[in-house]
């Protein structure tokens, strides 16, 4: 059987998708900020050229499941209030910066630090703040376990991440860093009952939200959690 080769989409493509796909995610961007999210589709597939920072490798496939995938979890957050103004944002094992970056790019008013152990990662999202004119955006070359609030970083109101381990590793590697009635939020695929159930007694799943991320078929949940009491 022969396979056909994967489309590699263009920058006016990627703009009238990206258009197109807002109404669906529930989020009205203007022109500027939809320029600069083109701008890190960009550098995205330009690093990763050279330094592998992620697998998918086809610039149509970045946009949906790296760009659209990240984009759908902001409505949820903004209407829990979540990404108010003056918000600390810690995303934790930021990879590229998903959703991190994205999340700095989208509002200048909250603060987010992206931290990863690898440096390649971690310097990518330093260029991201020199290239695209981010000073919102800070990027860590630590383990989160390294880093301590305040110090790095004010204590996060809102820690994120995205495939980064199981839930109950993500809040025991990242509570230190937790603000007072902070919230973890968690991107992940099926609905992991198993990691629910693994909890700690201490933390507790205040709402799991389903996702829909337009033009993709697979399941997202974005999960939000909170020490109890």
């Amino acid at each position: 059987m022969q396979h056909s080769a994967p489309t590699r989409s263009t920058r006016a493509e990627d703009a009238s998708l990206l258009a197109q796909a807002l109404p669906a995610l529930d989020l009205a961007i203007d022109a500027e900020v939809q320029e600069r999210l083109l701008d890190y589709l960009d550098l995205l597939a330009k690093w990763n050229a050279v330094y592998n920072l992620t697998a998918i490798r086809d610039r149509g496939q970045m946009l949906v499941q790296h760009l659209f995938d990240c984009l759908a979890i902001v409505a949820p957050l903004r209407a829990r209030g979540l990404l108010a103004p003056g918000a600390t944002v810690l995303d934790v094992g930021s990879g590229g910066g998903l959703p991190g970056a994205l999340l700095a790019i989208l509002d200048r008013s909250i603060e987010v630090h992206c931290a990863d152990a690898v440096s390649k990662k971690a310097a990518f999202v330093a260029q991201l703040r020199a290239d695209l004119g981010v000073p919102n955006l800070h990027a860590h070359h630590a383990r989160v376990e390294q880093l301590r609030a305040p110090g790095d970083l004010a204590p996060a109101t809102l820690i994120v991440s995205r495939a980064f381990a199981s839930l109950a590793q993500f809040v025991e590697c990242s509570a230190h860093l937790l603000a007072p009635g902070g919230t973890w939020a968690a991107m992940k695929g099926q609905m992991p009952d198993d990691e629910v159930a693994a909890l700690p007694a201490s933390v507790g799943v205040v709402s799991a939200i389903k996702l829909d991320v337009p033009g993709l078929q697979a399941r997202r949940h974005l999960l939000l959690l909170q020490p109890r009491g």
